[in-house]
């Protein structure tokens, strides 16, 4: 490996946010799910989880586009579940809060939320929205404040407005900044990023879990 490409898994792994996530709940066009990977790389995101919970939705992989996931699907993880509650229970596992996105009376504003601390962000179907199973899990609702005429956003737009709010408040706190990080867990990830560019790994389809 060459030590540019060395110095780039390096500079990625340091700037990982091992507790910021997203959730994708019944988002099944997979130019939406493409573009949320790319956004979720650019801010620093390392896994993020897909759930397909209606049933005339089951399959046994998810298929992730080349073109919109822009190479990120060798570097983002992705955890494809059809089971519900399977799903939520990996994520508390891994993350303290879970906000989604929804219309609700109780709805804060995204500029209102705390994203430096341990949080997954979920986003539902544009149609249908959050299902009502999953808003039961969740610790809160949130908007992204808008002023047009049409109040709706596509999925993968909502999503990234929503990160880089994250990317802001987690960078004003030095995040990102490698003299405030665990460095034995990004030497890890980069010995993981080493290998998956070593095996020439080539993520198209991701297994279900459940």
């Amino acid at each position: 490996m060459n030590p540019k490409r060395e110095a780039k898994f390096q500079s990625v792994a340091q700037r990982r946010q091992h507790n910021f996530t997203v959730i994708l709940e019944n988002v099944h066009d997979t130019h939406n799910v493409g573009a949320v990977m790319r956004t979720c790389d650019s801010v620093g995101i390392h896994e993020i989880f897909v759930l397909h919970s209606r049933p005339q939705n089951i399959k046994p992989t998810l298929t992730l586009g080349k073109r919109t996931s822009g190479g990120t699907r060798k570097w983002v993880d992705v955890h494809f579940y059809h089971d519900l509650e399977a799903c939520f229970e990996h994520v508390r596992s891994r993350y303290d809060k879970i906000y989604s996105t929804h219309l609700s009376d109780d709805a804060v504003s995204l500029y209102d939320l705390d994203l430096t601390k341990s949080v997954a962000l979920l986003f539902g179907n544009e149609h249908i929205g959050v299902t009502p199973e999953a808003l039961a899990k969740v610790d809160g609702n949130f908007l992204i404040p808008q002023v047009g005429m049409v109040q709706s956003l596509n999925i993968s737009v909502a999503c990234a407005v929503s990160l880089y709010e994250g990317f802001r408040q987690r960078n004003e706190k030095g995040l990102y900044n490698p003299e405030n990080r665990d460095a034995k867990v990004d030497q890890a990830l980069m010995q993981e990023y080493r290998r998956r560019h070593e095996a020439r790994e080539r993520v198209k389809k991701v297994p279900r879990i459940q």
